[in-house]
């Protein structure tokens, strides 16, 4: 009977923490941030902020240490800059001139890897260890 018992608790257990992790809501990432290619090969950086793409570019050997000195609108970002909304996990950038890009995005890694899924691409945090 004692061998039942702890059978059914043990078996109750490991059937509550399945329907628990189930029943977890997905977590919320944003797209806030700074974000660059894999391994940064394109030495470029998006910095997404309030509502506004800054893009920047890097020709030094470590191009980490300049980003991460930058800052939204600080004047080392390239001439102009591109609105962005996100809606349901739809991001779209006005890429001006009456284009946009409009992409569903899905993170990874713990929010440190978005997928762009319609151009099929993925930018990675700045400073994460997705990359």
């Amino acid at each position: 009977m004692k061998k039942f018992l702890l059978f059914s608790f043990v078996a109750i257990l490991f059937v509550g923490c399945d329907e628990d992790s189930e029943n977890l809501p997905a977590p919320n990432y944003s797209i806030e941030g700074k974000w660059t290619f894999g391994d940064n090969s394109l030495n470029t950086m998006y910095l997404f902020e309030d509502g506004v793409r800054y893009t920047y570019y890097c020709v030094a050997d470590d191009c980490s240490a300049l980003y991460n000195s930058y800052e939204a609108n600080d004047g080392n970002h390239i001439p102009g800059t591109n609105n962005y909304t996100v809606e349901d996990n739809i991001l779209t950038v006005d890429l001006n001139f009456g284009n946009e890009l409009v992409t569903p995005i899905i993170f990874e890694c713990d929010g440190g890897e978005v997928i762009f899924e319609t151009p099929e691409y993925s930018l990675f945090r700045l400073n994460s260890d997705c990359n």
